[in-house]
């Protein structure tokens, strides 16, 4: 059985900074594309970023987090991040990390709410 659970949000002023983790177990993240997306009240989810397996591993940025956000992850702990810096408050949402098979399942994490203040 697929798991992926979440940690790391929370509430922080405008400028600071957020890890995100997202621990996997059942499925092996490094043979996997991986993203993270993020949920804003009353809008709809969006991809944030994503990082794919082998020769196309290089990830790829929304424009809106570009520079400021990175995406990674840890083959020996089959854990992935994010890791994100210069917080702004348009960046509160939920967050939820997504693994895509090669056979284009998805698998989520429950989310992890991130709150920037003013």
């Amino acid at each position: 059985q697929v798991q992926l659970v979440e940690s790391g949000g929370g509430l922080v002023e405008a400028g600071g900074s957020l890890r995100l983790s997202c621990a996997a177990s059942g499925i092996t993240l490094e043979t996997n594309v991986i993203a993270w997306y993020r949920q804003a009240p009353d809008k709809q989810r969006e991809l944030v970023a994503v990082m794919g397996v082998g020769s196309s591993d290089q990830p790829n940025y929304q424009d809106p987090v570009k520079g400021r956000f990175t995406i990674s992850r840890d083959k020996a702990k089959n854990t992935m991040y994010l890791q994100m810096n210069s917080l702004k408050p348009e960046d509160t949402a939920v967050y939820y990390c997504n693994v895509v098979t090669r056979g284009w399942t998805n698998y989520w994490g429950q989310g992890t709410q991130v709150t920037v203040s003013s």
